[in-house]
């Protein structure tokens, strides 16, 4: 979300910036700025509306009362027009701006793609084999501990189903990483929902431009209301009667139906029971919720709403979950192994800090925390300055952090780090008073993988594979694991 009264007197400023996310992006200056004349032009025409209303209360009154239900009517209108028409075109300017990506910072590189990507540090080197290398799934099916085939009869592609000490390898890994940046770095550890409401998406910015990337569930999409038996006009709760709608029923559903005749049935209901009864579905029925595709979402959703007082800051969380992504765009890539999956497991940072200043810093910090268990484990890796056009919606700067992978013989994403500033503050309404009795400010915020438990499983039976198919275990990863030196078969 932005500032709307900024883009009003920078226009052209913004123009550019969305141009280097994407060309002819900054076009939608001239529609913002069109939806905010309508909006300013509404409010006016609402002002005008309340003090007409204010004026001719007592005429509406006594039209009323007279009998004139037509005078009524008429008055009545124009404040409900008014009202109308300042909703329809608020919500026309949301919607736009709800959908914009952030602005890249002026130190953030051209470009459109990968290709425009800078390298800003490499370390460790690529270990030499003397003997052909095998990719992770490989090497994992050979121990008979890394199942695809049975993790696509229970849930299709993109699943894979861990075993025995490798099942075991991924759970040291995720306390390893929570330990480091916890006791090391001073995190706060959280253990979030995995299911989340779609305003905690729209706060982090997931939604309303990405929601094909997610996976969504619906409490009770299947319960329908077929009557309401009941033998007097007092009926009790458990009179309602309710059947699982067939398919059919299902895909011709008509939600808003359905609530409608909660709310028709209900003023029939003479028993407080019943009605509250009536009123909990009507509640319940439609309500959804999403699959977290990130633990940023629910660690930055901690500060949503809030007000932090003076000292609080900065605040650091970090959470190990499961990670759920429908990867609608990735049709075709990453198709073999557990590089690509729709579900993985992930530990997660988040920073809450005051400006810009403390933003940068903080990303900084953050990327280097998460380089940090890269560097436990002996694993080769670069830092990348993601150009403009390759960054994510919400981020102003990016670092991604790149493993090497010998059967691929390139670096990949592990890690991404971002610097969000005050973006996702203010869609979520989170802000921090700068002094005690200030007026309140946009927090700034930052976000950052530390780092994908299962890509970095596979960094590791990659790089530490031995020329049998077993696999050495890092010496930081010892003591989670017995002191088992080698997984073999």
């Amino acid at each position: 979300m932005f500032d709307i009264r900024a883009i009003r007197e920078n226009p052209e400023a913004f123009r550019a910036a969305w141009n280097r996310k994407k060309p002819e992006l900054g076009n939608v200056v001239d529609d913002i700025h069109v939806h905010d004349a309508a909006l300013r032009t509404a409010v006016t025409d609402k002002q005008e509306a309340e003090k007409l209303r204010n004026e001719t209360s007592k005429l509406i009154g006594r039209a009323k009362a007279s009998g004139d239900e037509a005078e009524f009517e008429r008055l009545r209108k124009i404040v409900a027009d008014a009202k109308d028409t300042i909703e329809a075109a608020r919500k026309l300017l949301d919607d736009l701006l709800y959908g914009l990506p952030n602005i890249p910072l002026a130190e953030v590189p051209e470009g459109q793609d990968e290709d425009g990507n800078v390298e800003k540090a490499r370390w460790g080197e690529p270990k030499s084999y003397g003997f052909e290398v095998k990719d992770h799934a490989d090497l994992g099916e050979a121990l008979g501990m890394m199942d695809f085939e049975t993790a696509a009869k229970m849930s299709g592609a993109r699943f894979v189903l861990l075993k025995g000490k490798l099942a075991r390898f991924e759970r040291a890994l995720a306390a390893f990483m929570l330990d480091v940046q916890t006791e090391e770095h001073g995190y706060t550890e959280c253990s979030p929902p995995l299911l989340v409401k779609d305003q905690a998406l729209v706060g982090t910015g997931q939604l309303p431009k990405f929601e094909e990337d997610l996976f969504k569930t619906s409490a009770i999409t299947q319960i329908g209301l077929e009557q309401y038996a009941a033998e007097s006009a007092k009926v009790a709760a458990d009179n309602i009667e309710m059947h699982i709608l067939s398919d059919d029923e299902i895909k011709n559903a008509d939600v808003n139906a359905v609530l409608a005749g909660f709310r028709q049935e209900r003023e029939g209901f003479e028993n407080k029971e019943a009605s509250s009864h009536l009123e909990r579905l009507k509640e319940l029925f439609g309500q959804n919720h999403y699959l977290i595709p990130t633990a940023e979402v629910p660690l930055t959703n901690i500060v949503r709403e809030s007000i932090i007082e003076p000292g609080e800051l900065p605040k650091r969380f970090t959470a190990h979950t499961p990670c759920f992504r429908s990867e609608a765009g990735s049709a075709g890539r990453d198709t073999k192994g557990m590089i690509r999956l729709h579900q993985f497991n992930k530990v997660e940072m988040v920073s809450v800090v005051a400006n810009e200043e403390e933003g940068l810093a903080e990303l900084e910090r953050m990327t280097e925390c998460a380089e940090a268990i890269l560097k436990k484990l002996d694993l080769p890796f670069r830092r990348m300055l993601l150009c403009a056009g390759d960054m994510g919606a919400g981020a102003r700067k990016t670092y991604d952090l790149e493993v090497w992978l010998p059967s691929q013989d390139t670096y990949r994403e592990i890690s991404s780090c971002s610097y969000c500033g005050d973006y996702q503050a203010r869609r979520m309404g989170a802000r921090y008073r700068p002094e005690a009795g200030a007026k309140p400010e946009f927090v700034h915020t930052l976000n950052g993988s530390g780092l994908a438990v299962g890509r970095t499983l596979v960094a590791i039976l990659e790089n530490y594979q031995n020329e049998d198919g077993s696999i050495t275990v890092p010496e930081a990863l010892r003591g989670y694991m017995g002191e088992l030196k080698v997984i073999s078969a």
